[in-house]
């Protein structure tokens, strides 16, 4: 082989990579700027947080309504839009789903719970990602996909339900398991609005930990156990290479304080590959099951900018083979 094929071959073969990476990604918009809309995602925080009562585990009424508008809107972009009710002390609670790509065995769920804790409006924990899940559907609609995509609205993560089997995300991670669907992976999307560029407003489990990823709050974490599977590490590989926003990824024990505070933690319980992308909850944002946690102390443009990542990264997944 002449120097000019060692010199050229390389360069070929990554152009036909590059090339076939673009080609997939461009099929749902990846290289186009500001894909989610943030006076929509405003709208969605607006509705879901400025409600005439607490959408707590009490106040069944607003839980349904809040149910109710998630619905609505996933009805605008899927004619695959089902409520999985469940009993809980005798109240009706609600998970909304709504499926893409259905035509697709493989399935990758994106979920992000309604509910909150106690008494407050609960901006960021988790109307944010509710609002991000909403968002993706108006992304979503209409385009082709190698998986189906189910996102899901959870009921009863928060207190003092958490770590039961009446959380939201428990009864679906059982119904897939029961029904034997092909689950890919699993996204939760918890507490994604809030960020910081001053210095020290980024906290830490282990304090060794700010040497590492530095002690501003200006990026987007992607949360996996160690030993994750194949879907958490392809998702995660794409995820981290759209650069829209810092991304830094956290793989730790199960054991570990804050690992698995979310919806995903029932997905790993069953067996599932899934992950959680967060702004590190109250690692940073100090309105944590606080009454100040509001919208208007939201992010909303690096928000949109976790979302267009998640869309992008999905898009960008190859299929499996078998």
């Amino acid at each position: 082989m002449n120097r000019f094929s060692l010199i050229f071959l390389p360069l070929f073969a990554a152009g036909l990579a590059c090339f076939a990476f673009l080609t997939a990604a461009n099929d749902i918009g990846l290289g186009t700027s500001s894909l989610s809309d943030t006076i929509i995602l405003k709208q969605h925080l607006t509705a879901i947080t400025k409600t005439s009562k607490f959408r707590n585990h009490s106040n069944i009424d607003q839980l349904n309504e809040t149910a109710a508008y998630i619905n609505k809107v996933f009805a605008g972009y899927s004619n695959t839009v089902t409520e999985q009710e469940y009993k809980v002390d005798g109240k009706i609670y609600k998970n909304v789903i709504c499926s893409f790509g259905t035509e697709n065995n493989k399935r990758i769920i994106i979920g992000a719970h309604y509910d909150v804790c106690g008494n407050q409006e609960g901006a960021d924990d988790n109307a944010s990602g509710v609002a991000g899940i909403l968002e993706l559907a108006r992304l979503l609609k209409g385009k082709k996909l190698n998986y189906r995509i189910d996102l899901v609205a959870y009921t009863l993560e928060e207190p003092p339900y958490f770590r039961t089997e009446n959380m939201g995300s428990y009864v679906h991670a059982k119904f897939l398991i029961d029904s034997k669907a092909d689950v890919y992976g699993m996204i939760s999307l918890e507490m994604i609005g809030y960020f910081r560029d001053d210095k020290d407003s980024q906290q830490y489990p282990v304090g060794l930990l700010k040497l590492k990823y530095g002690n501003v709050g200006n990026y987007i974490t992607l949360v996996k156990k160690i030993g994750s599977g194949d879907f958490v590490q392809a998702f995660a590989k794409g995820f981290k290479s759209t650069d829209a926003l810092p991304v830094k990824t956290f793989a730790g024990p199960a054991s570990l304080a804050g690992i698995d505070f979310s919806d995903h933690l029932n997905y790993w319980q069953f067996g599932f590959d899934a992950l959680m992308i967060t702004d590190t909850s109250f690692y940073r944002n100090k309105n944590y099951h606080q009454a100040t946690d509001k919208m208007e102390t939201l992010d909303f443009k690096r928000m949109a900018k976790v979302i267009d990542q998640v869309f992008e990264s999905i898009g960008a997944l190859a299929p499996t083979q078998g």
